[in-house]
């Protein structure tokens, strides 16, 4: 079997979905890439969570050749594939449509940054996707999705590590990360941060965002170049 390791990740992030709460039925992917060889595995289609085994992630090469693997790859393979061509710094690629994320998703509504909790994952507002055009859906939808995605990102000058997640209009949203776990643990972060920001305008209409001086805080205190949160390498 090729890549195990891999695989075997590939397969934790997936299983961690569920006691996550980010998925209902089989509503959720997760991939992850190895670089060095060119070859990346993702969810197979449908599959279910709890049954789900390392030898089960289909591999593929970074031209959408299935390389090993029994099964059909997630029907959302040539979104990640694209992707993982366009961005070479993403490691794992997390889709779901856990409820409150998907709720700013299909309302067309970006997520502005309300508190120090999105400040330390996400650098500023969570950027909505474009609806794809009926063209772009008849010629093919999922590699489009991620034409689409590619586009906004480098529309704002954002950076898919800066900025791990996007809100695709009419459908849900995608988080990146260095790893497939990492990507899972963003997501995860996107759903509290929609939930938490839901309530805050809930209790105030007329919130603004976290001023630029307390972003600029938590983000880089996590995540900039002088970085202090956590223990490091040791």
């Amino acid at each position: 079997m090729l890549l195990p390791e891999l695989r075997s990740q590939i397969c934790e992030a997936n299983k961690a979905l569920v006691p996550s709460g980010l998925v209902r039925l089989t509503w959720g992917n997760v991939s992850g890439i190895d670089r060095a060889s060119g070859l990346w595995g993702i969810k197979p289609s449908g599959v279910d969570y709890e049954s789900l085994t390392p030898s089960d992630i289909v591999l593929l090469d970074l031209e959408g050749r299935v390389v090993e693997g029994s099964l059909r790859p997630s029907s959302d393979t040539k979104t990640h594939l694209h992707l993982y061509r366009e961005f070479p710094e993403i490691g794992g690629i997390t889709h779901t449509h856990s409820l409150h994320a998907t709720v700013f998703s299909q309302a067309g509504r970006e997520l502005p940054c309300f508190g120090t909790t999105h400040a330390d994952h996400f650098h500023g507002t969570v950027p909505v996707v474009r609806a794809l055009t009926p063209e772009e859906v008849a010629a093919d939808y999922e590699h489009f999705t991620g034409v689409a995605i590619v586009e906004r990102l480098r529309e704002l000058g954002l950076h898919p590590l800066e900025m791990p997640a996007v809100l695709q209009l009419h459908h849900a949203p995608f988080t990146f990360g260095r790893t497939a776990m990492d990507s899972v643990n963003n997501s995860i972060a996107l759903e509290m941060c929609a939930h938490m920001a839901l309530g805050s305008l809930t209790l105030n209409p007329s919130l603004q965002p976290l001023p630029d001086h307390l972003l600029e805080k938590h983000h880089l205190r996590k995540h900039g170049p002088g970085a202090y949160y956590g223990q490091g390498g040791h």
